[in-house]
């Protein structure tokens, strides 16, 4: 019996044991980038054609509860190392009105200005009408949504943990 082609990006890496994990690698190349289109395409119909998936990140991550956050705090949120890269979406996010900033001592606190809660619930209403109705019709309940989201945090842990120890060789 002939071996069902494996679906990955990069064969060699899809040899041997474990071989699996290559082909949950390209599912998530695939959904990353999927996700990244989706972001851009929704804020645009949201009516802000300016920002990259990073800085969508951000700006969902900073009106997040409606408390204001710290560059660490987002940059923890999201697991981002390079502080650089954040501290320019803010920036960037700031010029455009969409963010405020508060600086206490040493620390600037950032928050949604009202135009930026505005652009986030616009937002919201485009990933309902354009994703959550159409996620209706897979066969996912709730419960199964909330394993898939688990088994993706473990498998970025294990991810952080795989970095460490490939910094130290």
């Amino acid at each position: 019996m002939e071996e069902e082609p494996k679906i990955v990006s990069s064969r060699h890496l899809a040899e041997g044991p474990g071989w699996e994990a290559s082909e949950v690698e390209y599912g998530m190349i695939i959904a990353y980038n999927a996700f990244s289109r989706w972001m851009v395409r929704c804020m645009s119909a949201a009516g802000n054609t300016e920002l990259t998936p990073l800085e969508i990140l951000v700006l969902h991550n900073t009106n997040h509860r409606g408390r204001e956050k710290r560059l660490s705090d987002i940059c923890f949120m999201l697991n981002i190392e390079d502080t650089h890269t954040v501290n320019y979406a803010l920036r960037k996010l700031m010029k455009a009105g969409l963010l405020e900033s508060d600086k206490r001592g040493k620390e600037v606190f950032y928050s949604t200005s009202t135009a930026g809660a505005a652009l986030c619930s616009r937002y919201r209403v485009v990933r309902e009408r354009c994703f959550l109705e159409g996620l209706q019709h897979l066969d996912l309940s709730g419960d199964a949504l909330r394993d898939i989201a688990s088994a993706l945090r473990t498998l970025s842990g294990q991810y952080d943990q795989a970095s460490r120890a490939a910094a130290s060789l």
